[in-house]
């Protein structure tokens, strides 16, 4: 199985099991190193072609849409990538309650193939994490350069190597809900810097009845020095590196790191 064909009966209980991620912190934080680091303006619908692509927030897997609708909330023009459908199902439903203008695009992120350049590209929640090969995230890096707008920036999080080999690797962890339970049993190969966990989650349907799917995910843990690396060769230029926990300096410790790079200036762009 193709390790992006995850997320099937998950994507619809992945808000209730994730209500404890700190995506109001996020948007946040993102809304701040645009002002300080990037050229999108929370501006919409403006006449000005250049602008309304400057101006565009891609986020890329998107899964079901929470950020999105989030900063679609703070003013920006945003779309969204994802290779899931049954997540991208559910960010529909919310766009559909919300009424936000958002275009959803179901894509690999290894082959993003977009409409026009975009002014900033978020990814978070560890979605980086599943491109398992160098080579393949230096492909995606590179695509995330050539699509920037000038001077655009990139922002992302991915866990650390530390956090799946010394804190959640070959560990089994459970949670009891009233009508949603899981058990996710994590097995780290340190060879390949591997997590593979087998997600199991329990439903209640009706009454006493609980429905029982499986799912299995496979993430690859990063090194600071090795990201640092791809993110240099991809053609992009380093902006900041932090631990994403904290939001102080990266240490050996650090489990989640926030990056922000800016385009390369020997970038190819087809579109700006």
């Amino acid at each position: 199985m193709d390790e992006f064909e995850s997320y099937g009966d998950f994507a619809y209980v992945y808000d209730e099991l994730m209500d404890n991620t700190p995506y109001e912190k996020w948007c946040e934080r993102i809304v701040e190193l645009i002002a300080k680091y990037g050229v999108s303006k929370p501006e919409r619908d403006s006449e000005d072609v250049l602008d309304s692509e400057k101006n565009l927030v891609l986020d890329l897997g998107c899964g079901t849409g929470t950020l999105t609708e989030m900063l679609y909330k703070k003013g920006f023009d945003c779309m969204g990538v994802d290779m899931s459908q049954s997540m991208l199902s559910v960010a529909y439903e919310k766009r559909e309650r919300s009424g936000a203008e958002i275009l959803y695009l179901c894509q690999d992120m290894r082959e993003l193939d977009l409409y026009s350049t975009v002014g900033t590209v978020v990814s978070v929640c560890d979605s980086v994490n599943y491109i398992l090969e160098d080579e393949e995230l230096k492909k995606v890096f590179s695509s995330v350069n050539d699509y920037l707008y000038p001077e655009g920036i990139f922002i992302f999080d991915f866990n650390t190597d530390h956090k799946y080999r010394d804190c959640i690797g070959d560990s089994t962890i459970s949670e009891n809900r009233e009508d949603c339970s899981f058990i996710w049993e994590n097995e780290y190969d340190p060879e390949e810097e591997i997590n593979e966990y087998d997600l199991t989650v329990f439903v209640r349907e009706e009454g006493d009845l609980f429905r029982r799917f499986q799912e299995t995910h496979l993430q690859r843990g990063y090194s600071v020095e090795t990201m640092r690396k791809i993110v240099k060769e991809s053609g992009l230029d380093p902006v900041l590196m932090m631990d994403s926990d904290s939001e102080g300096e990266v240490t050996a410790k650090s489990e989640r790191v926030l990056v922000v790079a800016k385009k390369g200036k020997n970038a190819n762009n087809n579109f700006a």
